[in-house]
């Protein structure tokens, strides 16, 4: 691998498949109770403008559980970005840490971190991309399906972060990725554009979310306002409303098709009870994947 994980676009298909084999064999491991300690020793570093609930819990019981420590850095700790420079950041946190996870605003910055840093840097969410998230849903339809290749995957909503990284994803793994999104919320246009340059999946942008979800193995869904937005979500509900995952747009897809949210949701806004709590839903075994896979990309990093 390279030396950060930042986004799937700069993994191989290969780098891909690795780190999903070393996600099950550590996921088998501790449900059978086994000691495996491969970061004895270590330190995390967790540095956050963004609070969150699964990125914090996931990455901080991750490392215990490989023998590690973590350090949860909240954004009154360092004032990242604001209060010290990034690079400043980066320089002596890495003289103190093996390895560095930031849960950020901005890209830009996430770069800058890697740039500076002396040690790994993982990506646990930016405006732009959330790798880590996409890796562990990945894993779960891996585990559902017993294969990715060739999936069917709609993602609903918004062309935010996830979207983003679907493409990543879609541009080193062949999946047929529908994206069904309002005119005027695509995703980031460069990053369509290389996914779709890559030929390694069919992509397709729709605006009827009942076309997109036809034959569909994933429906996919995430919030209409991410944090940061909060000021637009009355807007983006009134845009985002016949986008909702309820039972009716389900009945669109095939009859044993899967549902996916990254969480946290907002129910009754992007997705029903009914649904998330329903007989499609694996929603809450790709957030539990999310300790699993997080877990191998660290060892992957420092191995």
């Amino acid at each position: 691998m390279t030396k950060d994980f930042l986004s799937i676009a700069e993994l191989t298909r290969d780098e891909i498949d690795d780190i999903f084999a070393l996600s099950q064999e550590i996921k088998s491991k501790l449900k059978q109770g086994e000691t495996y300690h491969p970061l004895k020793g270590k330190t995390l570093a967790m540095i956050f403008q963004k609070p969150s609930a699964r990125t914090r819990i996931s990455f901080e019981t991750g490392m215990f559980q490989l023998g590690g420590h973590a350090l949860y850095l909240a954004p009154s700790d360092i004032g990242v970005g604001t209060r010290e420079s990034y690079a400043d950041v980066a320089r002596v946190v890495s003289r103190y840490n093996d390895i560095i996870m930031a849960r950020l605003f901005g890209h830009e910055g996430m770069i800058e971190l890697a740039r500076h840093s002396d040690v790994p840097v993982i990506n646990g969410l930016t405006d732009l991309l959330h790798p880590c998230q996409v890796m562990a849903d990945t894993l779960t339809i891996l585990e559902h399906l017993g294969r990715v290749e060739g999936v069917h995957i709609t993602f609903v909503g918004d062309g935010n972060n996830l979207a983003n990284s679907w493409l990543n994803f879609a541009s080193k793994y062949p999946v047929k990725l529908n994206l069904a999104i309002p005119e005027g919320f695509d995703p980031d246009s460069a990053i369509l554009k290389n996914a779709r340059a890559n030929h390694a999946s069919e992509i397709n942008i729709l605006r009827d979310p009942a076309e997109a979800v036809k034959n569909a193995d994933v429906i996919y869904t995430d919030v209409w306002a991410s944090m940061g937005q909060e000021a637009e979500a009355e807007k983006r509900n009134k845009v985002f409303q016949s986008y909702q995952i309820n039972s009716a747009l389900i009945r669109h897809a095939k009859p044993n098709v899967l549902v996916m949210h990254c969480l946290p949701a907002h129910r009754g806004y992007e997705i029903t009870d009914e649904v998330i709590d329903g007989p499609h839903s694996i929603v809450f075994d790709e957030a539990e994947n999310r300790l699993h896979v997080q877990k191998a990309i660290m060892v992957k990093l420092l191995s």
